[in-house]
């Protein structure tokens, strides 16, 4: 879903600049962006199985397998439907494969917008990949292979590596304009994002804390909060969710790029744990807690929410310093390259 609130952004920023746009999108980021954008188009698409809090890199390849057989054709249906009424100039993929093709099959430029090419397109320090070098190689292995050849690499970032390979340029974070609305009022509960798989003893840990705790995806069959002490167990709601996010005193999530750099944009202090199997994350949470953020933990264990909760004002302070431009760099550059494109 990250992938779909950063692309909503540059779709309605390409529609407002005139172009005609078609979308494709799989799973929820397709009726998200169904019900905000014009011509979307639903493909199947590759996913991800969990357990425990860790990525099953097995299962994952058995699900996808099981999903080709009837997802293949769905999206050769697509491509075609495409290509007999739409003849663009450029396209446009958030760590998509099914665009990618599109474009270099009818040999047109190609332009990455995504956070994760940092992964492979970024030299990254020791410390960042220390303990998880296999991971690391893993994961960069994976993300040259998912788009390579495209024109041009944007990477939204909010921390800034060096870069290592040409056609690459770091942008700021594209934020949905919610957030970018939203007003940071500190208050005094922790805002949790968290399954419950892999987690059975995140209610303890979280209850030790003394704060109240407004906690998402733990319960994901709640159709109205369900209060246990100070831990408030709260169905997933857009705009509620918002809310909690800019008067929460500190924020305990997994390491998904989306949510830390709302975090940033908030000034909201984070304790990313990352799923286990999932390098990306913890890539975001290192860099995070290198910049005093926020903090990373590979366990969302008691010890590690009360070490969190005890730095909250050294993380918010040093938020202070945050850079936040909003949209605008990185939609300049989106422009950019469509028009280097087009020209």
């Amino acid at each position: 879903m990250g992938h779909a609130t950063r692309s909503r952004v540059v779709i309605e920023h390409l529609v407002e600049r005139g172009h005609d746009v078609r979308v494709v999108a799989s799973g929820r980021a397709s009726a998200y962006l169904a019900e905000r954008v014009p011509h979307v188009g639903e493909i199947w698409g590759l996913t991800m199985a969990y357990s425990d809090n860790e990525v099953r890199r097995w299962e994952t390849v058995v699900r996808n397998l099981q999903g080709a057989v009837s997802g293949w054709p769905q999206n050769v249906r697509e491509y075609f439907r495409i290509a007999e009424a739409f003849a663009p100039d450029a396209v446009v993929s958030d760590f998509e494969s099914f665009a990618w093709l599109f474009g270099r099959r009818h040999g047109l430029p190609v332009i990455s917008v995504d956070n994760i090419q940092i992964l492979d397109r970024c030299r990254h320090d020791d410390d960042i990949t220390a303990g998880r070098q296999a991971d690391f190689e893993i994961a960069r292995a994976l993300v040259r292979w998912k788009l390579p050849g495209c024109a041009h690499y944007l990477i939204t970032t909010f921390f800034e590596p060096p870069v290592r390979r040409r056609r690459t340029t770091l942008v700021p974070s594209l934020l949905r304009p919610e957030i970018l609305a939203a007003v940071a009022e500190p208050g005094d509960h922790l805002l949790v994002y968290q399954t419950a798989e892999g987690n059975e003893d995140l209610p303890e840990a979280l209850a030790s804390t003394g704060l109240e705790c407004r906690v998402y995806g733990f319960r994901r069959d709640l159709g109205a909060d369900l209060r246990d002490g100070r831990i408030v167990y709260r169905p997933f709601a857009e705009e509620a969710f918002i809310d909690d996010l800019r008067t929460a005193h500190g924020v305990v999530s997994g390491g998904g790029y989306t949510l830390l750099s709302e975090c940033v944009q908030l000034g909201v202090p984070a304790l990313s744990v990352p799923l286990r199997g999932q390098f990306e994350q913890v890539l975001n949470a290192r860099y995070l807690e290198r910049l005093g953020y926020g903090a990373y933990a590979p366990h969302a264990t008691p010890a590690a929410i009360a070490a969190f909760a005890e730095r909250l004002p050294e993380h918010r302070e040093a938020l202070r310093g945050a850079p936040r431009p909003g949209n605008a760099p990185a939609l300049a550059a989106v422009d950019a390259q469509i028009a280097a494109a087009a020209g």
